[in-house]
């Protein structure tokens, strides 16, 4: 999974194929135990997939970039919902907070690029209420 400006050589990828989520980061330091696994955590009640932790997230040192792509079921979101209304959201203690993000609607993805770890290590796909962000 490509992160825009940086060469593939010096970008770590993991997945979760059955869960449909990806992650690509650029780091000075990628412990072993990171990785994916499905969440036990209560997704948002606008959630269009399951959550997925980020095993050990917290233990990354020297990010430049990380990269969350996740599939999500269309079909889940609210009647009138434009198809484009769709976030990475990350949980942030009682919250989930939704990251700038791209759809993907041939794909039926939703990727967040960040410059630094996420504010929490649950991720999933949720409708975003709030629409396109001026800009995009």
């Amino acid at each position: 999974m490509v992160i825009p400006g940086y060469d593939a050589s010096t970008v770590d990828e993991y997945a979760l194929e059955s869960a449909g989520a990806h992650v690509a980061l650029v780091a000075g330091v990628v412990p072993d135990e990171f990785g994916l696994e499905r969440s036990v955590s209560e997704p948002p009640a606008d959630s269009l997939a399951e959550p997925v932790d980020l095993v050990a997230c917290e233990e990354l040192k020297a990010i430049e970039a990380v990269r969350i792509a996740l599939a999500y079921d269309p079909s889940a979101l609210p009647p009138g919902a434009s198809p484009t209304d769709v976030a990475v959201a990350v949980e942030t203690g009682d919250d989930w907070d939704r990251l700038h993000s791209t759809v993907d609607l041939e794909e039926t993805t939703v990727t967040a690029v960040l410059n630094d770890r996420p504010p929490g290590s649950t991720v999933v796909a949720a409708y975003d209420e709030t629409g396109p962000k001026d800009g995009d």
